[in-house]
């Protein structure tokens, strides 16, 4: 049974079919809202959210999309509604993701876990929070989208209704951006 004829049975009456929606996409959508809140129980409480906004909302899928981006655009809407609310963000050490092996700040910065570098690592991770949060909206979704959840720039811009040229735009943009805010900021390993 394919993912449009398990909706029909849902919106027929079967809601108890809507579960093997929620199995199939629970991991997916978690990481998505952590990609945005940074926070297990709110990222938590964020994929309760989408599947109950998207049981609710499934009378108005028009199955034009797949129902995993429809469900993206759910998840990436809910979790900035979740961060404009909040008014802050926590980040989570995610350096060598963000920016690749290749670039500066990039690869391990700690040897050792003492409590010196327990600080120093604390807030460089403050450093890059702001520097996340400083980023315009599309920028930060595309990052999420892209570093969190590992997906492809077609898949992003049938998310963000924006085209592919337009993704690899604001991926670039994005890090750029976070280059120029954290440059200086993470001191480089001492060998």
């Amino acid at each position: 049974m394919n993912e449009n004829e398990l909706i029909k049975l849902i919106l027929q009456g079967e809601s108890d079919k809507f579960r093997i929606f929620v199995e199939k996409y629970r991991q997916m959508v978690f990481r998505t809202c952590m990609g945005f809140v940074h926070n297990k129980e709110d990222a938590d409480d964020l994929t309760q959210e989408v599947f109950i906004q998207a049981y609710r909302s499934l009378p108005d899928f028009k199955m034009k999309s797949a129902f995993s981006t429809w469900l993206y655009r759910i998840a990436v809407n809910a979790s900035l509604n979740k961060v404009r609310r909040s008014g802050r963000i926590s980040f989570i050490d995610r350096i060598e993701s963000l920016f690749g092996s290749d670039s500066p700040g990039a690869g391990q910065l700690f040897d050792t876990d003492d409590p010196e570098n327990i600080i120093i690592k604390k807030e460089h991770s403050q450093w890059l929070q702001r520097a996340l949060d400083s980023l315009p909206e599309k920028q930060r979704t595309a990052i999420v989208l892209s570093k969190y959840d590992d997906l492809s720039q077609k898949e992003i811009a049938e998310i963000m209704k924006t085209s592919e040229g337009a993704v690899e735009a604001l991926l670039h943009r994005a890090k750029k951006n976070l280059r120029e805010k954290l440059s200086g900021r993470i001191p480089k390993k001492n060998k």
